[in-house]
């Protein structure tokens, strides 16, 4: 026989796109339009639905960027179509390649009730089947503008990111407001031909099986009459019914569908539009589960769910009975799905306790699994949390984005640094915006790397970024891959079912251990400075809110805020999702939530925590004129013990003196730091241990700028190459004497920026403090601050949730070359065996570790803090303005001062007078354990909760001592309920022993007598 398929397979794709697709809807009759422009920001349903309305027609533009339209079609069904399906087709503008990335409306009926969302891939709503001729048709769409940010040239700059540079300029234009006969037999035409010609271009030139669907294809071809495709579409559509009839091959992959809509709780769009996001995804998902009996569908992220409870109540009363029917599925178990690298041990718990407790409380659902498809690599502590917040799966497929190299697994175990090891599956399809396509299910097949070993994968199915949710035509697709030779089957299944059937057939799959580093969007640990530093605040006032509120609480009946404190975390774990901490969304998003934003979020947050950790602390000092430091942070600081109050012990002094060559000399007894004519820090002498720690030849303290265009992705991508460029920022404007004299203060100017430093020596503690404000306006730039160590060590640490990991410092592999950025907490620490350093921070987490050998045979090793970057999309101005960081050098350093240190410069000091000394609430007697959390039990009954963790990666066995009389102890998880296979500590006189393995995590739940 003839090759003639690539003329098959040619007709096949005209004969689709020029005559049957376009007979799906064979006749049609224009709808009237009338529209109302809201004049500022959404108003409610009742509002817009009541507004006085215009004449439009199709062709009119509308739409402001960001705007809302109020568009009211109306018209009466033709009598001739009685007994037929007709459908409202409504097009607002979509351009098909973008859905979730510009307009969407939510269609509403008369009376206010939401019937469906509108995108660019979902333009139908229909009206009946069959329907009734002269029925007449009214209809509302809440129709939002949202501009087009990211379009065909991406990563371009627009202003169209925020609402105060986004202009008012029209966006779209209508195109299509018609009633319309749906053909059915042409649209399942239309889908049993896609099918098929997706499964053949997938399958092997040579196969059998692709030549048996190319023939039947040609025979459906055959039966259509391309001048009456609806009359002929029954006889094509049977020459195709043994082809879709043929099964799948036993040893088939299996592929379990689940519905999905991947909705960024901000990103190209602001939190506002989220909202509604949501909600049209939500009723366009309640509307398909009612049509189709065999559709699942997952939504994640419970602050997501929240919104539609608040914001859209009838869209969440059918949220309620699908999920009680068992399809409509919460996921993830997460306030949103978080960044996991920078969110501090507690903020990452939180994430956990607060979405499992939504989930638990609406619906009495319990998730076994995390969901997070899109977030950025994964901590290495992150495993334990999982576990402890009583699940015990993770799914993501950000991993598959990793540019240098491969990860070998789809189904594996990860191992956190505790030991912890959670199930994780990789969807090998490589997407969370699965549609069905022929070329993503086979994608699957060929990539999945568990073969022999197992045989099921997920397939997250629905487009998602901006949201809509799965479609009809997803549906209708899967059905037919149910059980089709050549191809995987498919099968609507929830997480928890696949999950299940993952773990039974592979219960011992291969291992990973440590983080899950994405080796892509590197720069998203440095990006929107301000907002990290808002996040980083934010932590730590909440540590400090819940545990002076808990003492005074229990010392002087002081009203604990459990509402407020919710309220709070709530939105700091909001603000943690996965394109706003990372500094990826819009400006209008970082304008809204950054720290130096007057009105923005984390200036509230800290106004109002601040307020709770006043009033607490007054109430626990009482009246008096005794000097009290009160000391939050978990480890004695100026002799007042972790979680006190008492008068400072002062200890030490600190001076500085001028060197011939125009430069300073600080010193307090335990450390020497020489600072050059330039600002540049020479030396730094630990005096004990008679030990340098400045690499001979080169000086700390150094600002380096590099420029910075990534090939893509600006906000989030830092490449290799921008290292190939550096200037050291040398030349000063200033050395002098602080104005305390005793630190040194140092100003440059390089391009249209300004930094000024002030270095300082605290008296009787061994570490350089470096204070720099950074007045920037570069562009396309990325400023680093290096201190380049006299320390020859192979790998160092790095701190993470609940303690720490090592990455080592060569680049030996290309598994290490890629993790040229990398994350950190708190402190990096560098260690000899009998000597270390550590590089502690207030708010920054880039970093770089670099080594060298030197002419004299020593080696340097180089830490580098990343401060700023210049990125222009999506945010055209990210990070213009006035900055400010603090970094501490700490020369021999053990692991232990590493974290102590850490700690004690993002929890700054309270000082106060009152009537005398406050115990602390809790104590222990090693600094290796580390406690977390003390606060007063959720539930409201006035239990104490103490989390805490071991910090330096050893055993430890300690004395937890309650400050309060204490009638029972429970192990709990972090949702605070008794763990049923872990045996309560003892209780003697309030002393609880604990034994921990190296960075154990344990919650005790302490009753009070």
């Amino acid at each position: 026989m003839h090759d003639d398929r690539t003329l098959v397979e040619a007709r096949l794709r005209r004969v689709l796109d020029e005559r049957i697709r376009p007979a799906v809807y064979p006749e049609s009759v224009p709808l009237e339009v009338a529209v109302w422009h809201a004049p500022g920001e959404p108003v409610p349903v009742a509002e817009g639905l009541a507004a006085d309305v215009e004449p439009v027609t199709v062709g009119s533009r509308w739409g402001a960027p960001w705007g809302t339209s109020w568009f009211r079609v109306t018209g009466t069904v033709p009598e001739a179509w009685a007994g037929r399906t007709v459908e409202a087709v409504l097009d607002l503008g979509f351009d098909e390649n973008m859905p979730g990335f510009q307009c969407e409306g939510l269609v509403y009926r008369p009376d206010g009730t939401p019937v469906k969302g509108l995108n660019p891939r979902n333009q139908w709503v229909r009206i009946g089947a069959p329907v009734q001729g002269g029925e007449e048709v009214r209809l509302h769409v809440e129709a939002a503008s949202n501009p087009v940010v990211m379009d065909y040239r991406p990563f371009t700059p627009t202003p169209l990111g925020d609402l105060e540079t986004a202009g008012s300029d029209p966006q779209y234009t209508l195109t299509r407001m018609d009633l319309a006969v749906l053909d059915e037999t042409v649209w399942h035409l239309v889908t049993d031909l896609e099918v098929l010609g997706e499964l053949m271009a997938e399958l092997p030139v040579d196969a059998p099986r692709r030549w048996e669907i190319l023939r039947a294809v040609e025979r459906a071809l055959d039966a259509v009459d391309l001048q009456d495709v609806g009359g002929t579409a029954e006889q094509a559509r049977s020459r195709l019914t043994d082809v879709l009839a043929a099964p799948a091959v036993p040893s088939a992959h299996r592929i379990s569908a689940v519905g999905h809509a991947h909705i960024d709780s901000a990103w190209l769009w602001p939190l506002r539009e989220t909202v509604r996001k949501v909600a049209r995804t939500a009723a366009n998902m309640t509307a398909l589960l009612d049509d189709e009996p065999d559709f699942v569908f997952a939504m994640s992220q419970a602050q997501q769910w929240a919104w539609v409870k608040e914001h859209r109540p009838e869209v969440w009363a059918r949220v309620k009975k699908a999920v009680a029917e068992g399809r409509f599925v919460p996921a993830g178990g997460m306030w949103v799905e978080s960044d996991t690298n920078m969110p501090g041990s507690e903020a990452m718990a939180r994430q956990f306790v607060h979405g499992k407790r939504f989930f638990l409380d609406e619906f009495g659902v319990e998730n076994d699994e995390a969901w997070l498809p899109d977030t950025f690599g994964f901590a290495a502590g992150l495993p334990q949390i999982i576990k402890a917040a009583g699940s015990r799966y993770l799914l993501t497929q950000k991993i598959s984005w990793s540019r240098t190299n491969r990860f070998p697994h789809h189904t594996f175990r990860w191992e956190g640094i505790d030991g912890t090891r959670i199930f994780t599956h990789f969807p090998p399809v490589d997407t969370y915006n699965c549609s069905m396509r022929g070329a993503e299910i086979a994608h699957a097949v060929r990539n999945f790397k568990d073969k022999g070993a197992a045989r099921h994968s997920l397939a997250p199915t629905g487009w998602g970024d901006g949201g809509g949710g799965t479609t009809r035509e997803m549906v209708a697709k899967a059905a037919r891959l149910r059980d089709l030779e050549g191809s995987a089957t498919v099968t609507w299944e929830t997480p928890s079912a696949f999950f299940a059937k993952a773990e039974a057939e592979n219960p011992e799959p291969p291992v990973w251990v440590g983080e899950l580093y994405l080796e892509l969007h590197r720069a998203t640990l440095t990006s929107q400075a301000g907002t990290k530093q808002g996040n980083r605040r934010s932590e730590h006032l909440l540590r400090e809110a819940e545990l002076w509120a808990a003492t005074a609480a229990v010392r002087t009946g002081f009203p604990y805020p459990y509402a407020d404190l919710d309220r709070i975390w709530k939105t700091v774990l909001l603000h943690q999702f996965h394109d706003i901490l990372p500094g990826s969304s819009i400006a209008w998003v970082h304008r809204e939530a950054r720290a130096t934003y007057a009105r923005a979020t984390y200036a509230r947050v800290a106004d109002e925590l601040g307020g709770i950790i006043d009033a607490a602390q007054r109430a626990l000092a009482g009246e008096g004129s005794v000097p009290l430091l009160f000391n939050a942070a978990p480890h004695t600081r100026s002799g007042v013990p972790a979680g006190g109050a008492r008068p400072a012990e002062m200890s030490g002094r600190t001076t500085r003196a001028e060197r011939p060559d125009g430069g300073h000399v600080l010193d307090n007894g335990l450390l020497r730091v020489g600072v050059d004519a330039r600002g540049l820090v020479d030396s730094a002498l630990d005096l004990a241990a008679g030990r340098e720690t400045i690499a001979p030849g080169r000086t700390g303290n150094l600002l380096q700028l590099h420029q910075d265009l990534p090939n893509m992705w600006d906000a989030w991508d830092v490449d290799e190459f921008y290292r190939n460029t550096v200037t050291d920022l040398t030349d000063a404007d200033e050395v002098t004497p602080g104005d305390d004299g005793v630190t040194v203060r140092i100003v440059r100017t390089f391009g249209a920026s300004r930094v000024t430093q002030v270095l300082s020596l605290p008296p009787g503690e061994k570490r350089l403090v470096v204070d720099t404000e950074v007045d920037w306006h570069e562009t396309e730039k990325f400023l680093k601050l290096a201190f380049p160590l006299d320390l020859h060590t192979d790998r160092y640490a790095s701190e993470t949730q609940f303690g720490h990991f090592f990455r080592p410092t060569h680049t030996n592999t290309s598994w290490e070359a890629a993790k040229f950025e990398a994350c950190n907490h708190r402190f990096v620490h560098l260690q000899e065996p009998d000597w270390g350093v550590a590089v502690v921070n207030d708010g920054t987490y880039g970093h770089d570790v670099t080594r060298a050998v030197r002419g004299d045979g020593g080696t340097t090793t180089t830490v580098r803090v990343s401060l700023l970057r210049a990125p222009r999309f999506p945010d055209p101005e990210t990070d213009q303005g006035v900055h400010r960081f603090r970094h501490a050098l700490v020369p021999g350093a053990s692991i232990g001062d590493a974290v102590r240190e850490g700690w004690r410069v993002n929890l700054p000091e309270r000082r106060l007078h009152g009537a005398g000394e406050v115990a602390p609430l809790v104590t222990v007697d090693r600094d290796s354990v580390v406690v977390t959390a003390v606060k007063l039990a959720d539930d409201g009954s006035g239990d104490v909760v103490v989390r805490f963790h071991e910090a330096h990666g050893a055993r430890a066995h300690a004395t937890l001592t309650a400050g309060f009389p204490v009638a029972g102890v429970e192990v709990t998880d972090l949702l605070e309920r008794p763990l049923a296979d872990t045996a309560p500590p003892t209780v003697d006189d309030g002393r609880i022993t604990v034994r921990l393995r190296p960075f154990e995590l344990t919650t005790l739940r302490l009753k009070r007598a």
